[in-house]
This record gives structure tokens, C-alpha cells and sequence, in this order.
């Protein structure tokens, strides 16, 4: 059984949209997408997260990595991750929050819990 969704992208093309996701997500604090890329999105984002929370030379190399903004990477280990450091995982929040009006598609919020 495969480890993730596919949504009907290749690789390539799956792996930049999430971590434009990503990216996103980490830099506004919430994103309104598809319940899919959301359940998809969420585990990289506790990812990075866990990677500020590290906040060592090699974390922030691996961050800068994934994230497309470097920009973000500083917010990331300046703002967000600090805020994080008593919590033990659990950072993003999923509310689904009906179907989309072209296609049917579950839409969903995904935000950074607070």
C-alpha cells in the first residue's frame, strides 16, 4: 500500500505543489485547499516545524531545502517554531468545510493551531 496520495500529478509536479503548500501554509497560517492535499500537506508542515524546533546549522540547511522562501525559513526559526517548543507534535489543524461549488470537491481548511 503506497505512503501517499498521488493526486493525479507526477512526481515532480506533486512534490513542488506541496511544498509551495507548505511554504504557504508556514508563511500566512492557514490555506484553504482540498481535504487530499490537505491530509498531504500537513505532515510535511509538523516536519518543518520539528526541524525549527531542532534549530541547529544542519536543521535549517534541510529546511531551506523544502520551504521555497527563505524568507519563511528565518520566520519559521524565529517565530514559529519557538512557539511550539512545550508541544509534542499536533501544530496543524484540518476543518473540512464543505464541497466546492465547480466540481464537488471536500474543501478543507488547514491552519497552524495556536
Amino acid at each position: 500500500m503506497a505512503n501517499n496520495r498521488k493526486l493525479g500529478r507526477p512526481t515532480d509536479h506533486r512534490m513542488a505543489m506541496l511544498r509551495a503548500m507548505v511554504t504557504y501554509l508556514l508563511e500566512n497560517g492557514r490555506v484553504e485547499t482540498t481535504v487530499a492535499r490537505a491530509k498531504e500537506v500537513g505532515p510535511l508542515t509538523e516536519k518543518m516545524i520539528t526541524l525549527g524546533k531542532k534549530n541547529t546549522l544542519a536543521s535549517r540547511r534541510q529546511a531551506m531545502a523544502f520551504i521555497t522562501k527563505e524568507a519563511v525559513v528565518a520566520k519559521l526559526f524565529s517565530e514559529i517554531a519557538p512557539e511550539y517548543a512545550s508541544r509534542n507534535g499536533g501544530y496543524t489543524r484540518i476543518i473540512k468545510t464543505g464541497p466546492r461549488r465547480g466540481d464537488a470537491a471536500e474543501m478543507a481548511i488547514i491552519e497552524l493551531v495556536k
